[in-house]
């Protein structure tokens, strides 16, 4: 059985070390030769790698290990690019977060100005580790979960049309998890779920087991009253902010009572909502920061400091486990069906065929082929024709380097109450955003 090679991008991000757990705990499924990580930052890599290399030593010795600065290095011999990088780290998330507030806009991480911003930075990061992997490695295939995703699967398009790319995002599958334990299921698996919209901005409308009983009403009995909130606490993240986003989500399915909703719609529903209840001066980056960042490399340090792995808190990140269910369908041609981002192209019908929507797909050796979801409703319609154009002028302004465009975009956000103010908060963010964006002029 082959043995894959796989290159981490973003090798000194806080989910690293998770996403190595998870790759070990899965090589009976999919076997690993190497895992090499990559990052820009050498400093921050090395704490993560440090760790990382004993924790491979000690549970996984056949599996090579490097850690590297050098991009022919990286991307030479591999199979799979696992890109999660976030360009400007989170002291440039706590900026998108908080400058958006100072107008009374919600300031988030990958919704409204603070999803533009990041994607600005994004775009650039993630089309050069494409370009990377096909000078290096042209048959190996990326699989990007680097937010904000529905930026980044737009500019791959536009700019990248023939790459191997896959677009991906764990929140469907995060709400999925929930949803099955919502139901008594043991997993996500279980069920087979027709879905559609564009990154985190999409609707379930269909959800079965395999023997095809409607699961659908009793999911939408139990959202209309408690959202995506379980019994079974394990089930979520232990973060006040995630709880009470699954909470909300019961106000966000009484606009489509017959559908179930993806978390994130929350912000453009209800951004009045959103702002009054943020603190300008403590907001989620800060969360992360003081929670897993400063957990992640705490315990980093620690193995580093004993030499040894053993009695660590690092746990796997499950959702991950699709990364591997992605890379054992492209290598296997498994026909796994997956949410993936993709270029709509006749999935839904009444909808532009260059828009990159999320959709189930089945997944093969040459990629993904996406399901037909049909028409979808005036009310969805209406709302995702307004966010395309949103993500598709971002990258024009990107590529263009377009003031012009960028102003547009922020006009156009279902977050943003006028263009005056999203002119304010534009020329806040350039100012903040120098290190990062294109000149725009």
């Amino acid at each position: 059985m082959k043995r894959f090679s796989i290159t981490i991008a973003g090798g000194g991000s806080t989910f690293t070390p998770g996403i190595i757990l998870m790759l070990l705990e899965h090589t009976d499924k999919l076997p690993i030769d190497q895992i090499k990580l990559y990052d820009n930052d050498e400093e921050r890599q090395a704490i993560v790698a440090g760790a990382c290399e004993i924790l491979l030593k000690e549970r996984a010795p056949e599996i090579t290990f490097q850690a590297t600065t050098d991009p022919e290095i990286a991307f030479t011999g591999i199979d799979f690019v696992m890109a999660h990088i976030r360009v400007g780290k989170y002291a440039m998330r706590e900026k998108d977060e908080k400058i958006p507030l100072k107008y009374g806009v919600i300031g988030q991480e990958t919704c409204g100005p603070g999803g533009i911003a990041y994607g600005m930075r994004s775009i650039g990061g993630v089309l050069e580790i494409v370009d990377y992997m096909e000078k290096y490695s042209p048959k190996a295939w990326m699989l990007n979960y680097s937010n904000p995703a529905a930026i980044v699967a737009e500019a791959t398009r536009l700019l990248r049309p023939n790459s191997k790319i896959l677009n991906i995002c764990d929140m469907p599958i995060g709400i999925e998890e929930l949803m099955a334990s919502i139901l008594g299921l043991s997993s996500r698996k279980e069920m087979e779920v027709k879905y559609y919209g564009l990154n985190h901005f999409g609707w379930w409308f269909d959800i079965r087991d395999k023997q095809g009983n409607d699961l659908l009403p009793a999911l939408r009995k139990h959202v209309s009253k408690h959202g995506y909130v379980t019994a079974d606490k394990s089930k979520q993240h232990a973060d006040q902010s995630w709880n009470n986003t699954f909470a909300k989500a019961k106000d966000v399915q009484v606009l489509d009572p017959m559908t179930l909703p993806n978390t994130y719609l929350k912000y453009y529903f209800y951004s009045d909502y959103e702002v009054a209840h943020a603190d300008p001066t403590y907001t989620r980056a800060n969360e992360v920061m003081a929670g897993r960042e400063k957990f992640v490399f705490g315990e980093c340090k620690k193995i580093i400091g004993n030499q040894t792995a053993e009695g660590t808190e690092l746990h796997i990140d499950e959702h991950a486990s699709y990364i591997v269910d992605l890379a054992r369908a492209i290598a296997y041609n498994t026909k796994e069906r997956m949410l993936l981002i993709v270029e709509n192209n006749g999935s839904l019908l009444n909808f532009d065929s260059t828009a990159m929507v999320e959709v189930p797909c089945i997944v093969g050796s040459n990629g993904p082929e996406p399901l037909v979801m049909g028409e979808i409703p005036r009310f969805q319609k209406g709302l995702m024709e307004q966010q395309v154009a949103v993500e598709k002028l971002v990258v024009e302004a990107w590529h263009e380097q377009s003031y012009q465009k960028l102003w547009q975009a922020l006009t156009l956000s279902k977050t943003v109450p006028s263009a005056s103010v999203a002119k304010a908060i534009l020329d806040d963010l350039m100012e903040a955003n120098q290190e990062f964006w294109p000149k725009l002029h």
